[in-house]
């Protein structure tokens, strides 16, 4: 039968054979009208300002527009936004897009309906906009501005927000048919469709049965499955799938399964209704399996004990009434605002743009960022104009313009521009009290906390001291290298409890540090027998650095015991009562040498004191040892290799040379400074420019004296006596008539516990550090322990209780 021809309407019949000429051009100019507009639109809202003072200038040749369509894009975008409708002109492009669809037979909205929105919109949206903004800039347009400043004199502002609140919700009403029957008709009908369907999708008894049979005659004939074609039921709400309502479980083939042969094919019903009713007598009980951790150790059941019962241990409870410094002890230096010179800011950009001009170097863009004490010119020079050519005019720059400290960053980390930093000549101090009183210092997490100023944009600059690890400080006399140390000591005072921090102080020039000495008992360390605790002697130093060594050692040791790799996994063991104080442990504060002069160290002892620095410098990171190192005089013979490779944190005074910069920073710019706190930092990746916070002399002073006033710890924290000279050769012979009353208990605590620790007999028998040092300097020579090891405890020389009691009487006799 020959079938039917099937003729081609007009909708489906290609454009080229049923639009006439015209058609096909007006649509085609519609369309290219609306796709100008709305590119023209675009690029206006992108550059406004200029767009808008040279809509007028349509036949000057002279004036160049930045609008992508042009001088034509620069008047229409002006026409139909800044004195029309603002952002809704963005329907008329739409609209020209309609129509020009519609004369090429393209329907792809409703013409009408879209017409209407487009202009209630198109009235609506310029008010509002209007309304927001408050009449400023162009979003809102001549129109919406004019419109709402009529609607806000006629009806106050609430009338205004009533009205367009009002229209908005009227507008909802009649599009989406929003009335309150609608919408309980609407949830009724959801309601009933959702549940009957639901159940529907679960088969009765009898016809679970009846389809089982079907299915068993349709298999038994070997035919394939076959699924008759169901209309598809149109549920009034979307989101729910579309089942037919006589709908059963069933299996449905994929394509690479025809039969249901396969014995191992198994399929697995659930019926309710029946397991329900056949299943009621039974008891059935339902028990979640909880998880169950690993073992703990006895040692760790017994630390929880002793958790639930005396609570977390607590490091500041022998000082426990402490207070921190108040802020009122610091100066208030008033407002510390950064206060604009426009005409300075002038000056400098059209005397920078027109050096480089000279030296035809072309800027295709140039922005300053205002700091406390230097302002920071961003370039962006033209395509193909070299680096090098702007960065080796740096003293033409510091000649035209007048001015020290003139440093060029070519080009800025992170940023496609150049850098120009240039001397304020107002500059605005940065006071410690500002910089401490700051959200960012009072909430910060840091261990240890060092706030050093502001950077150039005037943004409050801190660093972890546990995480630099240690800082290596350089700058001229009188640059501001002392107010930076005690910045850093201010903002270690304000943060960490005494039980958390100790000082070791070493002060050459004996009047830079001494007023810290009133904190001795708070916050200083020293050796055992030393009088004061602030080291101005050179000769002391070098036993001093030998002696954290030994607290370094000493502190891996007991990491090592304790299975954790840095000091705050231990102190959190150790305060969870984790750790046996029995055994040696402690909660273990951070120690920060601070070494004022450190070339006065390699002048008056030599070399010698460079390697116990290194030493300390390489290790000490993961036990809370941290160093600062300051010095005048950064010359390579003071500040070696060895030194500068454990040092990844420098800050940089003002220095005399070039060569003081590169041998502090690797990098020039230090001798370029201003002096007066103005710095450098660098981090190991990049050199960051801030202003020193000031804090003078007086605010130290009263300080440490509310600290001082304070109770305090008996003495001093005592660091571990240094390994003597001869400590390889034992302490001299052996005198039984000057022995310590407490010597027997001392070697029956060493013997017993196989542990040759001078800690440990202080806490054992409760004695002062120098007497537990005689006292295990006579076990040493009385041959019960061994020498001195830095890094282990001492060697106990004899085995048990019985074989010392036995040592003890031929002793006696």
């Amino acid at each position: 039968m020959e079938k039917p021809t099937k003729r081609n309407s007009p909708t489906n019949a290609p454009v080229s054979k049923t639009l006439s000429k015209p058609r096909i051009f007006f649509g085609i100019l519609f369309l290219l009208t609306s796709v100008i507009l709305f590119i023209s639109f675009i690029s206006y809202l992108l550059n406004w300002q200029a767009d808008q003072s040279q809509a007028g200038m349509l036949l000057d040749k002279t004036v160049k527009s930045s609008n992508i369509v042009g001088k034509l894009g620069d008047w229409l975008g002006n026409f139909f936004i800044f004195e029309s409708i603002g952002l809704a002109a963005f329907f008329v492009p739409f609209l020209l897009f309609m129509v020009g669809m519609l004369i090429l037979k393209k329907k792809f909205v409703k013409p009408w309906k879209s017409i209407g929105h487009s202009l209630f919109f198109m009235c609506w949206l310029p008010i509002f906009i209007g309304a927001i903004t408050a009449g400023k800039g162009v979003l809102s347009g001549v129109y919406g501005y004019q419109i709402m400043d009529f609607l806000v004199m006629m009806i106050g502002s609430v009338g205004l927000w009533l009205v367009l609140l009002s229209s908005l919700a009227l507008y909802f009403i009649l599009e989406f048919n929003l009335r309150p029957s609608a919408i309980k008709s609407r949830m009724q009908d959801l309601n009933d469709n959702t549940v009957g369907r639901m159940k529907d999708l679960m088969p009765k008894s009898r016809d679970k049965f009846e389809a089982d049979e079907e299915l068993e005659e349709l298999t038994s004939d070997g035919n394939e499955v076959e699924r008759e074609e169901v209309a598809p039921t149109v549920l009034p709400v979307q989101g729910f799938p579309t089942v037919p309502a006589t709908a059963s479980l069933e299996t449905i083939a994929t394509p690479n399964q025809t039969t249901f042969e396969e014995p191992q094919a198994k399929t697995v019903r659930l019926d309710l209704e029946d397991k329900n009713s056949a299943q009621e007598g039974i008891k059935f009980q339902v028990e979640v399996a909880q998880g169950h951790d690993e073992e703990l150790d006895e040692f760790e059941q017994k630390a929880k004990g002793l958790v639930q019962e005396h609570g977390l241990y607590d490091h500041t409870l022998e000082l426990a009434k402490f207070q921190f410094p108040p802020l009122e002890l610091l100066k208030n230096y008033g407002n510390e605002e950064i206060s604009i010179n426009q005409e300075e800011l002038e000056e400098n950009k059209n005397r920078i743009v027109g050096l480089l001009k000279n030296f035809n170097v072309g800027i295709a863009e140039i922005k300053a960022t205002i700091g406390p004490t230097v302002t920071l010119y961003e370039i962006v020079p033209e395509a193909g104009i070299r680096v090098s050519a702007i960065k080796k005019l740096q003293d033409d720059i510091a000649l035209n313009l007048s001015a020290l400290g003139i440093r060029i960053i070519a080009p800025m980390p992170g940023k496609g521009t150049i850098g120009i930093e240039v001397p304020r000549k107002n500059p605005t101090m940065v006071s410690m009290r500002s910089v401490l009183a700051s959200p960012k210092f009072q909430h910060t997490d840091m261990d240890l906390p060092v706030v050093f100023g502001k950077t150039i944009s005037n943004e409050i600059f801190m660093a972890d001291l546990a995480k630099m690890p240690h800082l290596l400080m350089a700058g001229a006399t009188g640059q501001g290298k002392s107010v930076g140390i005690n910045a850093i000591l201010t903002s270690l005072l304000y943060k960490k409890h005494p039980s958390e921090l100790k000082f070791v102080m070493v002060d050459p020039k004996k009047v830079e540090l001494t007023l810290y000495s009133k904190i001795e008992r708070h916050y200083l360390a020293k050796l055992p027998g030393d009088q004061e605790a602030i080291l101005t002697d050179t000769n002391k130093v070098i036993a001093t650095l030998n002696s954290l060594c030994v607290e370094m050692d000493e502190r891996y040791e007991l990491l090592k015991n304790a299975f954790c790799r840095t000091i705050k996994e231990y102190n959190k063991k150790f305060t969870e009562r984790k750790l046996n104080p029995e055994h040696g442990h402690r909660y273990l504060p951070y120690i920060v040498l601070v070494v004022d002069e450190f070339a006065d160290l390699i002048m008056t002892v030599g070399k010698e004191v460079e390697h116990p620095i290194a030493r300390l410098a390489q290790l000490a990171r993961a036990v809370g040892i941290h160093l600062i190192v300051a010095t005048q005089r950064p010359s390579v013979n003071v500040i070696t290799g060895m030194i500068k490779a454990n040092f990844p944190a420098r800050a940089a005074f003002r220095v005399i040379s070039n060569v003081d910069s590169r041998t502090i920073l690797d990098s020039p710019g230090a001798d370029q400074l201003i002096g007066k706190g103005d710095m450098l930092y660098f981090n190991g990746n990049e050199i960051i420019r801030l202003q020193c916070a000031f804090v003078d002399t007086p605010e130290v002073e009263r300080i440490v004296e509310y600290i001082g006033a304070q109770k305090g710890y008996p003495s001093a924290f005592i660091l571990p006596e240094p390994p003597s000279s001869d400590s390889s050769g034992g302490s001299g012979a052996f005198d039984p008539d000057e022995k310590d009353p407490m010597f027997e208990d001392a070697a029956r605590i060493i013997v017993s516990t196989q542990q040759g620790s001078t800690s440990m007999l202080q806490r054992q028998l409760k004695l002062g550090y120098n007497r537990a040092g005689r006292i295990m300097d006579q076990l040493e020579a009385s041959g019960i322990v061994g020498g001195f090891n830095g890094a282990k405890a001492r060697e106990v020389l004899i085995a048990d209780l019985n074989s010392l009691e036995q040592f003890l009487e031929q002793l006696r006799g």
